[in-house]
């Protein structure tokens, strides 16, 4: 029998560091350890991820050397900000003239506040020409002087000309300090907002630096030969050398974490995640099949930082409910982890024994309108957790389950004083929490317009079942609780890409200049790891802002799915039907590839047109693809080139808003190539050659396009 090697993720959260270990070729979990995180430690929290790796190796029976792929998770750079444990940064302005008085304008910077009472400690000098070694070793002797820990260099239009930044650096190094230039962090236009990203990314450089060092040296200790990987805050992972240049990136990467472990988990193509824990709900959205990533707002300022766009919600499992004059009025933000009380639907059924309802406040300064069961057992809370259990929401087997009979005794002291029965009274405390979570899902899928008859709400985290059932049953959309929803994270981390993202400004971009940065991206994660043979790119090119935009994903070594459970043709179809909201009758196979089946079928609107909705279904009968109104045609990769260019003209648009070819992705191989963020006819027919250059003529290619309006 033969053992499959394991991927193994690791979440390193404020209380626990969790572990999991995932069969690297058929992705079901095999085990999971919680150890709490050892902030107090010497080695910090490389002793808690260490300690969770030999624990997990020994309850799965592994060998250190039969780990494929280890890669963990922290808050450690967002916690340091949010509690304005940071180094002090030494920042190098250079230039003359106009240039000098913007970069001086840059020691303001100073008064950016991590924390209520604290600023980000900051030293500014100057040097008017970079290649003066005198003027740099002052500029970085005045610096050190005022107690400096890391140096960063900016210039005006460094994107362009980055040799100043450089030989400020190259002069700088003999200091010893850990540096960067501004223009090695992000390569977009704007020196205020370029030198602010930077510079909070050499705040928690110190610090992130030897957090890495202790982790990749106790890993390789343990007889690890994997390399580490550390999960990005879009939701990819990046190798520890790239981690060790740009830390800011594992900002925010909590949520991330999640959100990529129902991606890859439960394989949704759109949808809405909402990871619950106890006192809050991340929301966030995966939209034909990825993750939804902005500019990330840091420090109250937007910054060049691209983060998952996940939105809070104060309202989890152990959201505690508010009463007043007869009536629940809220629910949260307050927990029952806050209060310092046990969730009364966990209690034994006796200790709820002539329970009588009271009100406090959690905290000094809240309202005293939290309600609380007093009892034979103490003081209880009543949370969104024990109403869920008590209207029959949460499954049997789920983190959160309890005794039913428990969790309504939990609830009729409360009914008892809302004067309504038992059912009611539970539905009401959903309503106001869920209400709260409602109202961001709906804002999400008006932002990303997601097709609420497609798009299904995966529900994570321990907390799941008492926000995501009741919310689907609001909604009417399609709702499910991830497996093993209680370590999704950890999951997310095991299961991850290498990700990279590569961003330029460039007016008026050219085919080569597009196929520059495409290609730039892809061996950006060939070298962290990725399997170049399995590297997706998808390229945007913003005719507003002439920004080129390459996101490359792949895998660390090829991954051989367990087929034994692949859907047959009946399976398939029934997902698309389903998908199409429509008999199975009435839909009929369009084109093909070894990887993939496309499905459509007809809808008659008024005046004689139709609408021709377009579903792509995997050979596992996930839809990976959804398409309102699309044309598909199949070709070879031999013929493709000249077919495509007649497509693309035919489906071109012209008007006031510009040229707008239309959305094309082709399926070729295993993979869908996205090539609907490309609006310019000629790039997006080179973008399709490349995608096809290394394929046999005679390969099954399958266009799948949309008319833009």
């Amino acid at each position: 029998m033969t053992t499959h090697r394991i991927r193994v993720g690791i979440d390193v959260g404020g209380t626990f560091t969790d572990a999991v270990a995932v069969d690297a070729t058929s992705l079901r979990l095999l085990g999971q350890v919680k150890v709490p995180t050892s902030h107090h430690h010497e080695d910090g929290v490389a002793h808690g991820i260490v300690e969770a790796l030999d624990r997990l190796l020994q309850q799965v029976g592994r060998a250190p050397a039969d780990v494929a792929f280890l890669a963990h998770g922290t808050t450690q750079a967002t916690n340091a900000l949010l509690e304005g444990d940071v180094a002090m940064v030494g920042l190098i302005g250079i230039g003359t003239g106009p240039g000098a008085f913007f970069t001086r304008r840059l020691a303001a910077l100073g008064r950016l506040e991590l924390a209520p009472g604290k600023r980000l400690p900051l030293g500014y000098a100057h040097v008017a020409d970079p290649d003066d070694t005198a003027a740099v070793h002052a500029a970085v002797e005045e610096l050190k002087a005022a107690g400096v820990q890391v140096l960063v260099a900016t210039e005006p239009f460094a994107v362009d000309r980055p040799e100043g930044e450089r030989s400020v650096l190259a002069t700088a190094r003999a200091a010893g300090l850990p540096m960067t230039a501004a223009h090695e962090i992000t390569s977009l236009y704007g020196l205020h907002k370029r030198t602010r990203t930077a510079v909070v990314n050499a705040a928690i450089l110190p610090r992130m630096l030897a957090t890495a060092d202790l982790v990749d040296a106790s890993i390789t200790k343990a007889g690890v030969t994997a390399p580490l990987m550390v999960m990005r805050c879009d939701g990819g992972v990046m190798g520890l050398d790239e981690m060790r240049r740009r830390p800011l990136l594992t900002v925010l990467s909590g949520p991330a974490a999640g959100v990529a472990g129902a991606l890859m988990q439960e394989r949704i193509s759109e949808g809405v995640f909402l990871e619950t824990g106890g006192t809050s709900t991340d929301i966030s959205v995966v939209r034909r099949g990825k993750v939804a990533v902005r500019h990330a707002t840091m420090l109250g300022k937007t910054s060049y930082l691209n983060a998952l766009d996940v939105r809070t919600v104060g309202v989890g499992g152990g959201s505690m409910v508010r009463v007043d004059q007869g009536r629940v009025t809220a629910v949260g933000p307050r927990s029952a982890h806050i209060a310092g009380l046990p969730y009364a639907c966990f209690a034994d059924l006796d200790d709820l024994r002539d329970a009588t309802l009271a009100t406090v406040r959690p905290m000094a300064d809240d309202p005293a309108d939290y309600a609380v069961l007093d009892a034979a057992g103490g003081r209880y809370a009543i949370t969104m957790t024990c109403a869920a259990n008590a209207l029959g929401r949460v499954p049997e087997g789920d983190f959160a389950h309890c005794d039913p009979e428990v969790a309504k005794a939990a609830i009729v002291p409360l009914a008892a004083a809302l004067g309504v029965d038992l059912p009611t009274a539970a539905g009401r405390i959903l309503d106001a929490g869920v209400a709260q979570v409602r109202a961001v899902v709906d804002a999400l899928v008006r932002d990303y317009r997601l097709d609420t008859d497609t798009a299904v709400l995966v529900g994570g985290g321990g907390g799941a079942a008492s926000v995501t059932p009741h919310l689907a049953a609001l909604t009417g959309m399609e709702g499910q609780i991830a497996r093993h929803s209680e370590v999704i994270s950890p999951i997310g981390v095991a299961l991850a890409l290498v990700r990279e993202q590569i961003e330029r400004i460039i007016p008026g971009a050219t085919e080569e200049q597009i196929l520059s940065v495409r290609a730039e991206a892809e061996r950006a994660v060939v070298a962290q790891g990725a399997m170049a043979d399995g590297v997706e790119v998808e390229v945007t090119v913003d005719p507003q802002t002439s920004t080129v935009r390459a996101v490359a994903t792949g895998a660390t070594e090829l991954r051989t799915q367990d087929r034994s459970h692949s859907a047959d043709d009946a399976e398939r179809l029934a997902a698309a039907a389903a998908s199409l909201k429509t008999d199975p009758a009435q839909v009929r196979v369009l084109a093909g590839t070894p990887a993939h089946t496309v499905y459509g079928t007809e809808v008659r609107r008024r005046l004689g047109t139709a609408r021709r909705p377009v579903r792509v279904v995997d050979a596992d009968g996930v839809v990976r693809l959804h398409a309102s109104d699309a044309r598909v045609t199949a070709t070879t990769v031999g013929a493709a080139p000249e077919l495509l260019a007649h497509l693309v003209r035919e489906g071109t648009s012209y008007g006031d808003g510009g040229v707008r070819a239309p959305a094309l992705r082709l399926l070729l191989g295993f993979r869908i190539a996205d090539l609907s963020g490309v609006l310019d006819p000629e790039p997006l027919l080179a973008l399709a050659r490349s995608e096809m250059r290394d394929h046999a003529a005679d390969e099954p290619v399958v266009a799948v396009l949309e008319v833009r309006s």
